[in-house]
């Protein structure tokens, strides 16, 4: 049995080496992609997109109690164990105002480009009780989404779904006048380009067959909106800062995931020169992978002790 994966946040359920026997009762079809490695650990190969989709449904249903999870096959498939991570630093991030996690619906967050799968919103209310807000600029992800919601009738009431109608905003067409959000997240785009993203999944695809394989697989497909866009990750947290000026005093604490570390550096600046408040940048790491959360207020430290009152 493989040890704890002990880069992962102290609160995420994926710590523990997955338990085939369990996932696999939740979702039978899984069985036919379980195998032991030459290192005698029991796993599927990652670089089979319907091995990865069904892993996901199980893990959802299982530790979630996520019903008929599914994504088309040319959306993202998400790993859970680092989305929930995602999350898992959010809530630590709003427990320094409070000295505690802060739970309940009166906790909404706002998951931008949230895609046909939902991961974010549906981890987070699961994990904590917020309340949710999922946009995209793709209307069949809208749509996939949507399925999921409807058939979790639970999640109805405390995770909602609105389009972004112009791809050149983010937070614009959102954040009506009256709302607040407690925080908002996002896993921006990190190609600049279609060549790029494939580039990069064939890259994944290598290094998960330790082959020469140049076709890149499906388990690391998107749509254009989750893969790539001009100018790439730095464009778009760019652009989502200079968008969140204009929301300064109706969201608590943006953040943004930063995969390029060289990226930091402009983006910092450009926070200072926006006049925010506070900047943190937070590592994350899953395994190799290293990320980080790039977070951001323009709430003062005062102000942000009455935000949860």
């Amino acid at each position: 049995m493989s040890a704890e994966k002990s880069s992962l946040h102290t609160r995420n359920l994926h710590r523990n080496p997955y338990d085939f026997d369990a996932l696999i009762s939740c979702v039978p079809e899984l069985k036919h992609f379980v195998f032991v490695n030459a290192y005698q650990t029991v796993t599927i190969n990652f670089s089979i997109p319907k091995a990865v989709k069904l892993l996901n449904k199980a893990l959802l249903l299982h530790f979630y109690h996520i019903k008929g999870w599914d994504i088309p096959d040319n959306n993202l498939c998400p790993p859970i164990p680092g989305r929930a991570d995602y999350v898992h630093y959010i809530a630590d991030l709003l427990a320094e105002q409070l000295n505690e996690i802060p739970t309940g619906s009166s906790i909404k967050g706002l998951d931008i480009g949230t895609g046909a799968n939902l991961v974010y919103p549906l981890i987070s209310h699961k994990s904590y009780d917020w309340t949710m807000l999922g946009t995209d600029i793709n209307q069949d992800s809208l749509t996939n989404a949507q399925s999921i919601l409807d058939q979790n009738p639970d999640l109805l009431s405390v995770i909602q779904l609105k389009s972004q109608p112009d791809a050149d905003h983010i937070f614009t067409n959102i954040i009506g006048p009256h709302d607040r959000f407690t925080f908002s997240m996002c896993n921006p785009p990190f190609h600049d380009s279609e060549e790029s993203a494939m580039k990069g999944n064939i890259r994944k695809t290598k290094n998960l067959n330790k082959s020469k394989k140049s076709k890149p697989l499906l388990n690391f497909s998107g749509q254009q909106s989750e893969l790539w866009c001009e100018g790439g990750e730095l464009a778009f947290i760019t652009k989502m800062i200079h968008e969140s000026v204009l929301f300064s005093s109706q969201v608590l604490w943006f953040t943004c995931l930063v995969s390029k570390k060289e990226n930091l550096n402009k983006l910092t600046n450009l926070l200072k020169k926006v006049n925010a408040a506070e900047v943190k940048i937070i590592d994350m790491a899953q395994g190799q992978k290293v990320s980080r959360i790039l977070a951001w207020t323009f709430i003062s430290q005062k102000d942000r002790k009455t935000w949860f009152v």
